[in-house]
């Protein structure tokens, strides 16, 4: 009878630890699916303009409806998820995510593919936000670590496999494939979501503060709030995606105005009984050292991607497919590193690692600023991993760090807040450190000589170098009040 009971509690514990890695399983498809919707349009993009028979300043809108869609509702979604419940909005999200995917390979012309490529980036918001909300939810505190890492090395995976896999599909099927190929793991991460997922226990507390009419309860949604927030970011967003190569006086208008919306912004925060970002947690410190952290870290990845191609091919001579190859090794590095990363972290505290990281990211952006292009491919690629592995460490510890403590009804918003911070720092990077590289240069990179654009990659990585800097005495900082 003992044995009988053993074996059934056994085979109990094997079945829930099955769902569980279901579960985690279905999170980090879902945060592949949203990093692989950004890399695989951008390698499509030739094709729309051939097909749509378009200039660039247009067909980037394919790209830009989507990184918008993300960048200025992932923390009113975070937020909402907390109210309605996040395992709900997450289902919600990946069916938009994947209804978004098919009408993006139907679409007969460009601004439907745009629509529909706003309404994925949309999706894509909701399961950024809410995946990484919900490790807190479905992981045990010592193991947050190892699901962190996780989620970071699905997303490098998702940006690595998007360009090799966009030109395959192109080249045999057609640009329809390159949107038709997210459908059926949409479809698979739906159905794991939903199947080994906790259900919402929110329902009878929104339910009760819906029948007693109170709006401004711990539950309500802070619409004027979001609405202001997400047309700040976007029109940040806007200035820093036109303002590529130098800024204009419509660049710096947008500038101005997002700048009077995060003023706005605040001050409406300030009013709301129910405010979608509470003022207490944007004065802790801590907090804000964290996200300034990702943010600057973001911004220096960004200059890898932006600066790399062109020192590869016009400093250091290589054509297309070798350009290609050099500039996968870093999402590959940080696939790899990432659930590593999340194991040393575990065992040695986010805090430490956070410092580790950062100076490994320092360390390679030392070396990029000062080796020799004479060096060749190996005097690029060697500091390339260095600042790669040191990134994958620094997403780890500082995701851990912010998501280990956070008030179980306010996790969305935060995770929203954090892939927020992550996101401004990738459009910020694209725009300064893209500008620092032509000044770097000194002319136009096209026409300019190899030892030309051999010092604007210098000159960017040097003040990338600095910008860690910053990070690191943040880190020390953040480390000494814990």
């Amino acid at each position: 009878m003992r044995e009988a009971v053993a074996e059934q509690a056994a085979a109990g514990g094997t079945a829930r630890r099955l769902v569980a890695q279901g579960g985690l399983a279905g999170l980090a498809l879902a945060m592949l699916l949203s990093s692989l919707g950004i890399s695989i349009a951008n390698v499509g993009l030739p094709a729309l303009a051939l097909a749509f028979d378009v200039p660039f300043r247009e067909v980037q809108w394919v790209v830009l409806a989507y990184l918008l869609a993300i960048t200025t509702l992932i923390v009113g979604v975070g937020r909402l998820g907390d109210i309605v419940g996040r395992r709900r909005l997450l289902l919600a999200g990946i069916a938009l995510f994947t209804a978004g995917s098919a009408a993006s390979a139907a679409a007969s012309g460009l601004w439907m593919l745009v629509a529909a490529r706003a309404v994925q980036g949309l999706g894509a918001a909701a399961m950024m936000a809410l995946a990484t909300a919900f490790v807190g939810d479905a992981v045990p505190k010592e193991r947050i670590g190892r699901a962190m890492g996780l989620m970071g090395t699905t997303s490098a995976v998702g940006t690595a496999l998007g360009p090799a896999l966009g030109g395959l599909l192109i080249a045999a099927f057609g640009w329809p494939a390159i949107f038709l190929v997210t459908v059926p793991p949409g479809l698979v991460a739906f159905l794991l979501v939903q199947r080994c997922l906790p259900a919402d226990r929110v329902e009878t507390q929104l339910e009760s503060q819906l029948e007693s009419g109170r709006g401004a309860g711990r539950g309500s949604f802070d619409g004027p709030g979001t609405l202001i927030l997400a047309l700040t970011l976007g029109t940040y967003a806007l200035a820093m995606t036109g303002g590529r190569g130098g800024f204009g006086w419509s660049d710096l208008t947008l500038l101005l105005a997002a700048a009077g919306g995060s003023w706005l912004f605040l001050a409406v925060e300030s009013r709301t009984a129910s405010p979608l970002l509470r003022l207490e947690m944007l004065r802790d410190r801590t907090l804000r050292g964290r996200l300034a952290m990702s943010m600057l870290v973001a911004t220096v990845l960004m200059a890898t991607l932006v600066v790399g191609p062109f020192h590869l091919a016009r400093a250091l001579g290589l054509g297309a497919a070798a350009v290609g190859m050099v500039m996968s090794a870093g999402p590959l590095v940080a696939a790899l590193a990432g659930v590593p990363a999340g194991r040393v972290v575990d065992r040695f505290g986010a805090a430490g690692m956070t410092v580790v990281g950062l100076g490994a990211v320092a360390g390679g952006c030392v070396l990029l600023a000062l080796l020799p292009a004479t060096l060749g491919v190996a005097g690029y690629v060697g500091p390339l991993v260095v600042v790669t592995a040191g990134y994958a460490l620094f997403q780890t510890a500082n995701n851990t760090a912010v998501m280990v403590d956070v008030e179980k009804d306010r996790r969305g918003v935060v995770s929203g807040v954090l892939n927020l911070s992550r996101n401004l720092g990738l459009i910020t990077g694209a725009s300064v450190m893209g500008t620092l590289f032509t000044l770097g240069v000194g002319t136009e990179v096209a026409v300019a000589a190899p030892e030309a654009v051999a010092a604007g990659t210098r000159t960017t990585f040097a003040v990338a170098a600095g910008l860690i800097a910053v990070a690191l005495l943040l880190a020390v900082r953040t480390a000494g009040r814990r």
